[in-house]
């Protein structure tokens, strides 16, 4: 389990604070149930609608693109041969110097 350190101005954390006694939960659940709701789309249900909601119109949301896909390896194969038919870097920084 990894530890986090969370900076925020003391006004949203003590409003932090009082939603987790409210909930009855404490800070650190609160917290991880909010990044929980925030980033998982399988939890579905109103509380985590209404986060979620919250945190879109906060501009929190990241949007979920298509997967990356890799480059297909002949193409870099190509591109990498290419590249290496340039002047060497080191030949570039000796013409500079002298």
């Amino acid at each position: 389990m990894t530890q986090v350190t969370w900076r925020a101005p003391d006004e949203l954390v003590e409003r932090t604070r009082q939603a987790a006694a409210r909930e009855g939960r404490s800070l650190n659940d609160y917290l991880t149930r909010l990044a929980q709701a925030a980033t998982d789309p399988e939890l579905a249900g109103s509380d985590a609608e209404r986060i979620r909601e919250r945190l879109s119109l906060a501009g929190l949301l990241a949007p979920a693109g298509p997967p990356a896909r890799s480059p297909d390896p002949a193409a870099v194969a190509r591109a990498r041969r290419r590249a290496g038919r340039g002047t060497p870097l080191s030949d570039l920084v000796a013409e500079e110097r002298g």
